[in-house]
C-alpha cells in the first residue's frame, strides 16, 4: 500500500472515531437530561452541556487534533530531520496545552468527585496527575506509531537476522505491529487509564507476547520440524514448552508492577493460555496453508523452467547446419573410399538421433550413455575434419564403468560450441577435451582454439550452441552441486565443468 493510500486511511479511520465519539457524547447527555427531574428542563440542558458536553467536547478534539498533528505535521519531519528543534517544540506545547485542557475539562464533567478528597487543592492535584499520565501515555502511542510509520520498514530492514531470513517477513512484521499500536491507540483514547488498566495491560503485554510466537513458529520453529519430518504434535508440545518459559520472564519483567493487584496476573496466565491454545494451532494453519502453497508453486515453476529449458535445449541440437555437414561428408566419404567407413558414420549418426529422440526425454541416464553419445559426436567430426592437417582433436574420455547418473544431453553444448567455433578448415586449429570422473564427481574440460571468421561466415555473429540453456539446466538441476568456469581469451576459449553426480 502506498504512503499516500495509508495516509488516507489512517485520516478517515480518526475522523470516523471522532464522530462516534461525539454521537456518544451527544446520546449520554441525552440521557443524563431525560433522567434528571430536580431541575427544569432548560436549566437542565443548560447545565448537562455547560458540565458535561462541553468538557468532553474538548476532551475528545484535544485528542484527535493532537493525534493528526503528530501523525501528519510533527513526527513525519523528525522522522527525516527537517526542523528538529522547531518540532520538538511545538510537540512539547501539544502536548502540555493537552494535559491542561484535559485537567480543567475533568473537572467540569467528573465534578462528583471532588467530595472524595479533603480539599479543592488535593483534588486539583489527582486530576493532574491522572491527566499528565494519561496524555503522556497516549501521546507516546501516538509519536511511536507516527514514528514508526515513517521509519519501521527501514528500521526493520537493519534487522540483520530478519534480513537474511526472507523478504516476506519484514512487510509482514511492520503492517502487523502498525495494527497493533493503532488498536492500543484506539483503546487509549476510547478508553479511560483509570478505570480500564486491566484492559490497557492486557493489550500491552498480551498480543506482543502471541504476535512473537507466530512469526517465530512460522519462519523458524516449523520450517525445521518439516525439514526433520516432524509432525504437529512436537512442535504442540515444543511450543507449550516456549510459552511456558515466555510468561516465566514476563512474569519477571512485570513482578514489580503487580503491587497485590489481579490485572497482571490475570493477563500473564491469559497470556500463557492464549499462546498455546491459539496462536500455536493458527501458526501452524497458517504455515500449512500458505508456505506449503508457496513451495508448491515453487516447485511448479522450477518443472515449468526444466521442462522449457529442455524443449528450447531439444530445439538447439537439431541443428541443420550440422546435419547437413555430416551428410556432405558421409557422401564425400562414400565416393572416395570403401562403404565400411560411410556405414561407420551412418551408425554412429543413427546412434545420435537414436539417443537425441528416446533417450534424451529421461530426467537421468547413465554417465556411460552420456559418454558414448559424446564419443559419437566426436568421431562424426573427425571424419569432417580428417584430411585437414591443420586441425588437431585430442581427446582423453575416460571410460565409464561405474552407476553414475547424469541429466542427458548436458555436456554435449561444451563440445559442440568447441567444434562450431574452434575449427577452421583454412586455418590451424586445435580442441582438446578431458572427461574423467573420481568417487562421484565429475571433472570435464574443453579447450579450443579461437580463429578470426570472414564477414560472410554465418556463425560470426552468433553465440555458442547451447550454453546460456546448458547454465540453466545446471542452476535448476545442479544448484549448489556444480562449478562452471568459463574463460575467453584472444587465442583460446576454455571451459571448466565440476560437477557432484548421483
Amino acid at each position: 500500500m502506498k504512503t499516500r493510500n495509508i495516509n488516507q486511511l489512517e485520516f478517515w479511520i480518526s475522523t470516523t472515531l471522532y464522530i462516534l465519539s461525539l454521537i456518544g457524547i451527544c446520546s449520554q447527555t441525552t440521557y443524563g437530561s431525560s433522567n434528571d427531574y430536580q431541575f427544569s428542563t432548560s436549566a437542565l440542558d443548560y447545565s448537562v452541556i455547560k458540565n458535561y458536553f462541553l468538557p468532553e467536547l474538548f476532551k475528545i478534539s484535544i485528542l484527535y487534533i493532537s493525534f493528526l498533528l503528530f501523525n501528519f505535521c510533527f513526527m513525519p519531519q523528525l522522522a527525516k530531520r527537517n526542523n528538529v528543534a522547531l518540532n520538538i517544540f511545538l510537540t512539547v506545547v501539544v502536548t502540555f496545552i493537552s494535559i491542561v485542557t484535559w485537567m480543567v475539562a475533568n473537572t467540569y464533567s467528573q465534578a462528583y468527585r471532588l467530595l472524595e478528597y479533603d480539599s479543592l487543592d488535593q483534588a486539583y492535584d489527582i486530576f493532574f496527575g491522572e491527566a499528565f499520565t494519561y496524555i503522556f501515555f497516549l501521546y507516546m502511542l501516538f509519536n511511536a506509531y507516527a514514528y514508526f510509520n515513517e521509519r519501521g520498514l527501514e528500521l526493520l530492514h537493519k534487522i540483520n537476522f530478519l534480513k537474511n531470513h526472507t523478504q516476506n517477513i519484514i512487510p509482514e512484521i511492520f503492517t502487523v505491529t502498525r495494527i497493533w499500536l493503532i488498536t492500543f491507540m484506539i483503546f487509549g483514547a476510547v478508553l479511560s487509564a483509570r478505570f480500564d488498566w486491566d484492559i490497557l495491560v492486557f493489550w500491552l503485554i498480551a498480543p506482543p507476547a502471541n504476535i512473537l510466537l507466530a512469526f517465530y513458529s512460522i519462519y523458524f520453529i516449523i520450517p525445521n520440524l518439516r525439514k526433520n519430518f516432524k509432525g504437529f504434535g512436537r512442535y504442540f508440545w515444543g511450543n507449550v514448552g516456549i510459552a511456558i518459559i515466555i510468561t516465566l520472564l514476563l512474569t519477571l519483567a512485570t513482578v514489580s508492577f503487580m503491587r497485590g493487584g489481579e490485572a497482571v496476573p490475570i493477563t500473564l496466565i491469559l497470556t500463557g493460555i492464549s499462546m498455546i491454545c491459539i496462536t500455536t494451532p493458527l501458526a501452524w494453519y497458517i504455515y500449512k496453508h500458505k508456505f506449503e502453497k508457496l513451495t508448491e508453486i515453487q516447485m511448479l515453476k522450477t518443472e515449468l523452467g526444466k521442462s522449457d529449458a529442455n524443449l528450447n535445449f531439444l530445439k538447439s541440437q537439431i541443428n541443420p547446419h550440422f546435419l547437413f555437414n555430416a551428410l556432405n561428408t558421409l557422401f564425400g566419404t562414400a565416393l572416395q573410399e570403401n562403404a565400411e567407413r560411410t556405414g561407420e558414420g551412418i551408425q554412429k549418426l543413427g546412434d545420435m538421433m537414436r539417443f537425441m529422440l528416446h533417450e534424451n526425454t529421461l530426467d537421468k541416464i547413465s554417465l556411460t550413455r552420456e559418454v558414448e553419445y559424446l564419443n559419437n559426436y566426436i568421431d562424426l567430426q573427425k571424419l569432417r575434419t580428417s584430411r585437414s592437417a591443420d586441425i588437431r582433436i585430442d581427446t582423453h574420455i575416460e571410460e565409464q564403468l561405474n552407476n553414475l547418473q547424469i541429466t542427458p544431453m548436458l555436456l554435449i553444448p561444451f563440445i559442440e560450441n568447441a567444434f562450431k567455433h574452434g575449427i577452421s578448415l583454412q586455418q590451424p586449429s586445435y580442441i582438446k577435451i578431458t572427461l574423467q570422473t573420481k568417487e562421484s564427481t565429475l571433472y570435464f574440460d574443453v579447450s579450443n582454439s579461437i580463429y578470426i571468421k570472414s564477414d560472410n561466415d554465418p556463425e560470426k555473429l552468433k553465440s555458442g550452441i547451447g550454453l546460456e540453456n546448458v547454465k540453466q539446466r545446471l542452476s535448476l538441476l545442479y544448484y549448489g552441486k556444480h562449478e562452471l568456469i568459463i574463460r575467453e581469451s584472444a587465442n583460446e576459449f576454455f571451459i571448466h565443468l565440476t560437477l557432484q553426480l548421483d
